[in-house]
Order: structure tokens, then C-alpha cells, then sequence
């Protein structure tokens, strides 16, 4: 029981936030922060796969 009161204090929190955010125009610059960081994580994981596919080309070159 009290587990659930705290949810709704959470989610009447959180939305309190975003209300505000998006009142005073600051939401887009979370979401652009979001978008961001997104792209970082994206592009770092393609680079590692593609330096990943290097190696294992050259040690399966290598026997």
C-alpha cells in the first residue's frame, strides 16, 4: 500500500516537471540533449562493430 502512494507522488512529481519544462520552452532542450547523447551511443556502437569486424578479418587471416 504505501509502495503504491509513493508511485503516484512520483508520477504527480514527474509530471509537475514536465509540465513545467514544457511551459517555459526548456522541454526541447531535453529532448535535443536526449537526441544527442542517443546519436553518441549509436555512433560509437557502429564504430566499435566495424573495428571489431576488422580484427576478427584478420585473425581469421592470420590461420
Amino acid at each position: 500500500m504505501l509502495l503504491l502512494a509513493c508511485d503516484a507522488g512520483i508520477l504527480s512529481a514527474q509530471s509537475a516537471s514536465v509540465d513545467f519544462l514544457r511551459s517555459t520552452g526548456k522541454i526541447y532542450a531535453v529532448v535535443a540533449v536526449i537526441v544527442v547523447i542517443f546519436a553518441g551511443i549509436v555512433i560509437f556502437l557502429f564504430r566499435l562493430d566495424n573495428k571489431l569486424t576488422k580484427l576478427e578479418n584478420q585473425i581469421k587471416n592470420e590461420q
